[in-house]
């Protein structure tokens, strides 16, 4: 069974370019005072209602604080759905699921829940999702079109274009804190854990379940630190490392991106269906990325609009989320002037809506000082992975906080979990947005309280690969039973993932802007 959509993550970051290790936030996150009784007295019970888009689905909303330092103060409503469990007479409880982004709708993921969780969970949990602060129905991030449409490089060639990607960077940040309010500075993971809480005593649950993919896994890292007390099973699959410095964040993701194209290169290599298959593919990528900087490429029957190199590259990463090979290269063949591409290609959708920055740049002390340091970023990028030209998604990151104030709401810190139950953390061997290394290292930072499933597969996402993997995973959730740590589950080749077209929900990442993988306005 394929999912509903593939959440985007592998985003992270850090301080000192030159040191490579984060700075440590002061207070000990699992040593985390809970919210004292004005906070808890907020969570009042959701007023439930048919969800306008699927009817089957509750819907309702819960008022909460926009600064959790002043619960009296502006509220905001956080969004909310739920499919009650199908089986009332086993059910076990309630599991809260996130999706990633940071920017994806956690309602939509509910709205779609039945085609990704298997019915033995459907049957025993009320699946709940919800939009965290500053997405979708929850308050969401806006950005003037505008002011999106100003976008300098994020590749500046000298220090005066640095300059103007930092002012720009400033700009936006005050359009869209303009357009969005109060919330855009309060968009960090530590706020939505203690959403979650909230939510947690609003629907009536001691102990909750928690479900999160990619940027989702922090958020449950972060829920498990704090509140670990509360947590009576937590799943969390392809794998944020928040203790990353910039230089090696920049590092992995340039690996786990190339990594992600080595595979591709070999499927096509060992598959006579791709099409492809019995050239040499790497020559022809390059030879394909150097016409598109001459400005050669065309869309396939629109001879007028270039197609350029950083667009080719987006939509290979973004395939290799699924792993949607069979179309990439079936798309790669036509750019090159053979054969007609499928549809779903090149396309970038106008919107406003951009939490991606609001929310990632207050998770980490992330800020290049200047054009050499960012220049020297690329330029280690560009050697691990030759052929990606680094991470698409891991440059924006950065470079998207470039010029921001340096003080976080949320630094980065290694992962430490005192008070939660055994935690389930799975990964991908071949992932291209939350790369392997990331998982081990998380994983030894909390080694006591977490065991590792890897997947030795492609793409991004586990728990929907194969029988071996979902079946340790429900097994977890409902008989808290973890497997052994270091439990393996066999690689599956990949089949394409498709929009499921009655639900319009895309199985693919949660992007987080225009022409980066997986956008969705």
């Amino acid at each position: 069974m394929r999912p509903i959509f593939r959440a985007l993550g592998g985003v992270g970051a850090v301080v000192a370019l030159v040191a490579g290790t984060a700075s440590v936030a002061s207070a000990d996150p699992a040593d985390a005072t809970p919210l004292d009784a004005d906070v808890q007295a907020l969570a009042a019970p959701i007023d439930w209602k048919p969800c306008p888009e699927l009817p089957e689905v509750e819907c309702g909303t819960l008022k909460l604080p926009i600064d959790w330092a002043n619960p009296r103060g502006e509220k905001f409503d956080l969004a909310v759905a739920r499919r009650k469990a199908l089986d009332p007479a086993k059910r076990i409880g309630a599991m809260v699921i996130n999706p990633g982004g940071p920017g994806g709708s956690g309602v939509n993921f509910a709205l779609g829940a039945d085609r990704f969780f298997s019915k033995d969970v459907q049957d025993r949990f009320d699946i709940v999702g919800f939009d965290p602060r500053g997405v979708a129905r929850s308050a969401a991030v806006k950005c003037s079109l505008e002011m999106l449409e100003k976008q300098v490089s994020i590749y500046p060639a000298n220090q005066a274009e640095f300059d103007a990607l930092a002012q720009y960077n400033r700009d936006l940040a005050a359009d869209c804190r303009e357009h969005s309010g109060p919330i855009y500075d309060h968009a960090d993971t530590i706020a939505v854990t203690n959403d979650i809480d909230a939510l947690r005593r609003a629907l009536g649950e001691r102990k909750i379940n928690y479900y999160g993919v990619s940027y989702g896994t922090l958020i449950g890292q972060q829920y498990a630190e704090r509140y670990g007390r509360n947590i009576r099973a937590m799943v969390i699959d392809s794998n944020m490392d928040h203790s990353l410095g910039t230089w090696r964040f920049n590092e992995t993701e340039a690996v786990a991106a190339e990594d992600a194209f080595t595979e591709f290169v070999k499927w096509c290599e060992r598959t006579t269906s791709c099409a492809l298959h019995g050239r040499d593919v790497a020559k022809f990528w390059d030879d394909l990325l150097a016409r598109a900087d001459r400005g050669e490429i065309t869309a396939p029957g629109d001879p007028s609009r270039k197609i350029p190199a950083d667009l080719i590259i987006g939509n290979a990463f973004s395939a290799f989320y699924g792993p949607d090979w069979a179309p990439l290269a079936e798309w790669l063949l036509a750019l090159s002037g053979s054969g007609a591409a499928p549809t779903g290609f090149a396309a970038e959708p106008v919107t406003v809506n951009n939490p991606f920055p609001a929310v990632f740049c207050q998770d980490w002390a992330m800020r290049v000082k200047n054009h050499r340091e960012l220049a020297a970023l690329v330029a280690r990028a560009n050697q691990l992975a030759p052929h990606m030209r680094g991470s698409s998604l891991g440059h924006y990151a950065i470079a998207g906080c470039v010029g921001l104030p340096e003080k976080v709401n949320n630094p980065q810190h290694r992962l430490r979990i005192k008070h939660a139950p055994k935690i389930l953390m799975m990964n991908a061997l071949h992932d291209p947005a939350t790369g392997y290394e990331w998982a081990v290292n998380a994983h030894r930072q909390s080694r006591d309280t977490t065991v590792l499933l890897t997947y030795e597969g492609w793409g991004h996402g586990v728990y929907d690969r194969s029988a071996c993997t979902m079946g340790a995973t429900d097994k977890y959730l409902v008989e808290l039973k973890a497997p052994r740590d270091g439990t393996r589950c066999a690689a599956v080749e990949p089949q394409p993932s498709l929009t499921t077209a009655d639900t319009g929900i895309s199985k693919l990442p949660a992007g987080p802007k225009p022409g980066l993988p997986g956008w969705r306005g």
